[in-house]
């Protein structure tokens, strides 16, 4: 890590999370393949802008709200444990997946929380269309909230606004990339990256999210055997 300058190494922190978090969650992906094999790249495009500047403000919101809050004493532990927990079910929800439909379920509240969200903005633009299905999306504000708590932890993230502002922009160019590369992908045809590479790439990005929370473990562990 020393050979690495902080800064970059929130940005590749923040690049990596977010690939993985914009691959599997949510509906959005699928509303990119239909919506941009049926009306063109640019409508797509539009629909992952949205996505992403939503998940960017979640992002934000974990980073400068919630982060600080979860690094004293106990509290910490509590969450870094929980982290650990918490990427181990997302990569097994993630494994057992089979439809990119929702494959992580928050409880009924949640999903009559998003389905309001839908029905009272009408989003009729592509841009808000994008917007607010990850608005509602309140799993996407838990994950960062968990993943901010462990990033800062590890010192992957330092816990100031530069740090804090590389690991975001990481994310945000990562989430907008991918939906970026769905969408034309999509308006080239949507059998080309249809509903079962989806689900692969989402198994995938699983078995990674284990590995991550392995790691995750094997390093807690090693902290309470040293002291």
């Amino acid at each position: 890590m020393g050979a690495i300058s902080p800064i970059l190494l929130a940005w590749l922190t923040g690049f990596t999370s977010g690939l993985l978090l914009s691959i599997p969650i949510g509906p959005i992906n699928l509303t990119i393949i239909n919506e941009g094999a049926r009306r063109g790249f640019k409508w797509g495009l539009l629909i992952g802008l949205g996505a992403t500047a939503m998940e960017t403000i979640y992002c934000f919101i974990a980073f400068t709200g919630f982060a600080s809050f979860f690094q004293r004493g106990y509290i910490q532990t509590a969450m870094e444990v929980g982290s650990f927990f918490f990427l181990l079910y997302l990569g097994i929800k993630f494994l057992m997946a089979k439809s990119v439909e929702r494959p992580v379920h928050l409880g009924a509240a949640a999903n009559r929380m998003e389905d309001r969200f839908n029905q009272r903005f009408h989003p009729e633009s592509a841009f808000l269309t994008g917007f607010v299905r990850v608005m509602g999306n309140l799993g996407v504000l838990v994950f960062w909230i968990f993943l901010a708590a462990m990033f800062i932890s590890r010192e992957w993230v330092a816990p100031d606004w530069p740090g804090k502002c590389a690991c975001v922009t990481g994310v945000a160019l990562a989430t907008g990339g991918w939906f970026a590369t769905l969408s034309w992908l999509a308006s080239l045809g949507q059998g080309r990256f249809d509903k079962r590479t989806l689900l692969r790439i989402e198994h995938f990005s699983g078995i990674i999210l284990v590995a991550v929370a392995l790691v995750h473990g094997g390093m807690i562990l090693w902290e309470m055997h040293k002291r």
